[in-house]
């Protein structure tokens, strides 16, 4: 294979692979805040703004795995 073509296969593994992980932490983060709700409506505001951050930090794993890609791609 040549080495471009090396190239796409690892950034299409690095963001494929490094966004599997983050993919499910959000899905137990929304089922988890979706319980909480029906066992508690009255703690909606402090259950979504807690939600909201985890995903960020959830997310942020994501952007790493993309930003590892593109070095991949672009830079070596």
């Amino acid at each position: 294979m040549e080495t471009e073509g090396m190239k796409m296969l690892a950034m299409a593994l690095a963001i494929g692979l490094g966004a599997f992980g983050p993919a499910i932490g959000i899905g137990l983060i929304g089922k988890g805040a979706l319980e909480a709700l029906g066992r508690n409506p009255e703690a909606a505001a402090k259950i979504q703004s807690l939600a909201i951050l985890a995903i960020a930090f959830a997310e942020a794993v994501a952007i790493y795995a993309l930003v590892i890609a593109f070095i991949i791609g672009f830079v070596l």
